[in-house]
């Protein structure tokens, strides 16, 4: 078939690769001009299908309110004049519930394991590097409070079966050793051996350069305007140069996916969460980690990629600015100053980034069909795009193919 894919993220460009795969003609519409250059560009790095799980939790309520007082906390609520900013706020804070939680982290795990796997497959078949490592995630604890959330985690982790180790202080230690410069101190730790990192953004430019030498097209510089859609079938991809047919069109949009959905009454909750990071060199290997640490205190991740340090963090619910605003960036900063001191984070060097998670209020992606023939679904990843990147790619190229997906979709479709 001839199908076009809209979006050359990291998750769209993964889809292309499956979608190739299974012998069709591929054609990936992008409105920049190359891909990989916006969500997936400077996000925190982290593959971590150990840590995939709804935003959406018990107790994130009273937390966000707490936050709201605290300029650099990791969440920041900023009001706009979109009604729809406020219908996903009133169906996430629906979803906080105990019942809920649960069953959204289950979806959540089981589409991020099943990832991970494809991620290793495509990796052994391609050889593409993209500056990834094996060394796992650490969760660091600062507090008696935060190592008791982590022990009710490990809980959580022993149902799904995700392989992981409780660790005390001198254990924190023992797994990042460059942690003793760090200006606080750490209760535990939560160690995810299984969990990898990695630049997204290298990733997806490589494996859309693959992809086009195998035949594949790209359509850079590229926008979306319209989908034509005649009766209850989808006819055409309307852009700003020109109409393009198609027997199968997958949407990979992010945060811009419901405004080409809407018209056609596809009202999907999917809302921008504006996330923050930095990028810097590393002087030497002292001066960062082995390989990934999240802080629990303030939701930042630093991770290792290759010879550079990137840090990430921040949740702003503000609409689709993306302004680099200060105190987001100085949030990240500080966490990085108070771990890794000597990881010269406040140099003329560092390059600050934000980008805008296309998060669903419960947390599982949408994936599949829709109810216009020949139009097919992988959007609302949120923070875990990098992680369910591939295996999202994989089910909606098997889906299109007609075969038969290799895990359970229940939770991923409209219907939910």
């Amino acid at each position: 078939m001839n199908i076009l894919v809209l979006g050359a993220g990291v998750v769209g460009t993964a889809c292309a690769h499956y979608l190739n795969r299974a012998g069709h003609r591929v054609t990936v519409v992008e409105r920049r001009s190359g891909a990989g250059l916006e969500t997936s560009f400077g996000n925190a790095g982290g593959v971590c299908p150990g840590f995939a799980g709804p935003w959406a939790a018990p107790g994130m309520p009273v937390k966000a309110l707490k936050w709201m007082l605290d300029r650099y906390a990791p969440l920041a609520m900023r009001p706009t004049f979109d009604p729809h900013q406020y219908v996903w706020l009133a169906a996430f804070l629906k979803n906080c519930s105990v019942e809920r939680y649960a069953r959204n982290k289950a979806r959540m795990q089981r589409i991020a394991h099943y990832s991970k796997a494809c991620l290793v497959a495509l990796r052994a078949e391609t050889g593409i590097a993209y500056d990834h490592g094996e060394g796992g995630v650490l969760q660091l604890f600062r507090t008696a409070d935060e190592v008791a959330g982590g022990r009710r985690a490990s809980a959580v982790l022993e149902k799904f079966g995700v392989v992981h180790q409780l660790l005390d202080a001198d254990g924190v230690l023992a797994a990042e050793p460059a942690l003793a410069r760090a200006s606080v101190s750490f209760a535990g730790g939560l160690n995810l051996p299984g969990d990898e990192t990695g630049d997204s953004a290298l990733f997806t430019a490589r494996l859309a350069e693959r992809l086009q030498g195998e035949g594949v097209r790209f359509l850079f510089d590229t926008t979306v305007k319209r989908l034509r859609v005649d009766g209850k079938r989808l006819r055409a991809v309307e852009t700003d140069r020109g109409v393009h047919e198609a027997d199968a069109v997958v949407v990979a949009l992010g945060v811009e996916a419901p405004f080409l959905l809407r018209p056609l009454g596809l009202n999907l909750p999917i809302y921008p969460v504006k996330g923050y990071s930095i990028t810097v060199d590393l002087v030497s290997d002292q001066h960062g980690p082995r390989s990934a640490v999240m802080d629990e205190h303030s939701k930042v991740m630093i991770s290792r990629l290759g010879t550079r340090l990137r840090a990430a963090g921040m949740a702003e619910v503000a609409g689709y600015s993306l302004a680099v605003r200060p105190d987001g960036i100085e949030a990240v900063r500080r966490t990085v100053r108070a771990i890794f001191p000597d990881a010269a984070v406040d140099s003329a060097a560092v390059a600050p980034w934000a980008g805008l998670r296309p998060m669903t209020p419960d947390g599982p992606p949408y994936l599949g069909p829709t109810p216009i023939e020949g139009l097919y679904l992988n959007i609302g990843h949120g923070s875990n795009g990098w992680t369910q990147a591939c295996g999202s790619g994989r089910i909606v190229a098997d889906i299109v193919s007609g075969r038969t997906p290799e895990i359970d979709l229940e939770g991923y479709g409209l219907a939910r």
